[in-house]
């Protein structure tokens, strides 16, 4: 359903945004849970003779983070319900049409696959000094499924992370949002911030060089695709040009979606060149302060560029009609 209201000024309708940085935080979280889950499973189940040398960092705190930043991000998204007490009305039904109903279940579905996952990622030091006796069997019986378990969670990770941009592209009534295109630009964005962050917390010069050559090409991916969804408006009807309107406006009220442009069209492509600077260059036997430094600066970079994009779209998307833009 589509509302159109009219006459509004700051006494009858004082605003308009119906989604803030609780939504925003929670999108950009499901989407860095998604790529987590795909990477890391990456990292398990590739072929033996391309496999570098165990990095802990990644063989199990990586699994038993990603249901802790999903619990925060689904925190921030109850937040800012109405009535948080009644969001079990989700799971009395399944809407099929209802993109708020395919996420509830995805969600369901994904938390046991990740307490699976991450149990059964415990090495055996970690999983014998644990206290309880049921999850510690749990863990032992877990073990040897692993590598099921992880190829399970790319498709899983993938799903939560397509998932939140169609939780948005699916709001026709905003022009911002309703474009095909937001999901796939999501799903991109939430790969490349969980191979960033994969980067960060790598131990070992294989595992951070390997992922730092996938980032390069996902981050590649993600300006292009981005470039396309403003293309996609541009070249659209009027609600959709107007709708991009104001990350090209540097006037004081636009401002900070200007802003966030430039940012983004800053910190990628310098992402972009440190990161093909580090799989090009030489290294050593370990790598130097300094290489490791670009490293992960890199890799905040694109941390700060997902989030950049989560946090414009959503807040821009729901710009009312006080300017001469809408």
């Amino acid at each position: 359903m589509e509302l159109h209201i009219v006459g509004t000024n700051a006494i009858t309708y004082p605003a308009m945004h119906v989604w803030d940085w609780r939504v925003a935080s929670y999108l950009f979280l499901g989407g860095l849970c998604g790529g987590l889950m795909t990477m890391s499973a990456v990292n398990y189940i590739r072929r033996p003779s391309k496999k570098p040398s165990v990095d802990t960092a990644n063989a199990w705190k990586i699994p038993v983070l990603i249901p802790i930043l999903l619990t925060i991000g689904l925190i921030f998204l109850n937040l800012d319900l109405e009535r948080p007490f009644h969001a079990f009305w989700f799971y009395l039904a399944f809407k099929p049409v209802s993109p708020m109903s395919w996420g509830a279940w995805i969600v369901l579905i994904i938390y046991p696959l990740l307490i699976a996952y991450a149990l059964a990622a415990l090495p055996d030091d970690i999983r014998s000094n644990i206290k309880y006796p049921s999850i510690r069997n749990a863990a032992e019986f877990l073990k040897p499924h692993l590598i099921k378990l992880a190829k399970a969670n790319v498709i899983a990770g993938v799903l939560l992370a397509i998932y939140t941009g169609v939780l948005l592209s699916s709001l026709v009534a905003r022009p911002l949002w309703s474009t095909p295109i937001l999901p796939v630009l999501f799903l991109t964005s939430g790969m490349s911030t969980g191979a960033a962050l994969m980067i960060i917390l790598a131990k070992t010069k294989e595992m951070k060089l390997f992922f730092t050559k996938i980032d390069v090409w996902l981050i590649i991916a993600e300006l292009i695709i981005l470039l396309l969804m403003f293309y996609g408006h541009y070249v659209g009807d009027a609600a959709h040009q107007q709708a991009i309107a104001p990350f090209f406006s540097t006037s004081h009220e636009f401002f900070p979606y200007f802003f966030s442009i430039i940012v983004l069209g800053t910190c990628l492509p310098l992402a972009v060149i440190l990161k093909f600077l580090e799989v090009t260059g030489d290294h050593t036997e370990e790598l130097s302060t300094s290489s490791l430094m670009m490293m992960n600066f890199s890799a905040v970079l694109v941390l700060l560029g997902g989030a950049i994009v989560r946090f414009a779209l959503v807040y821009a998307g729901q710009l009312s009609g006080y300017s001469a833009y809408m």
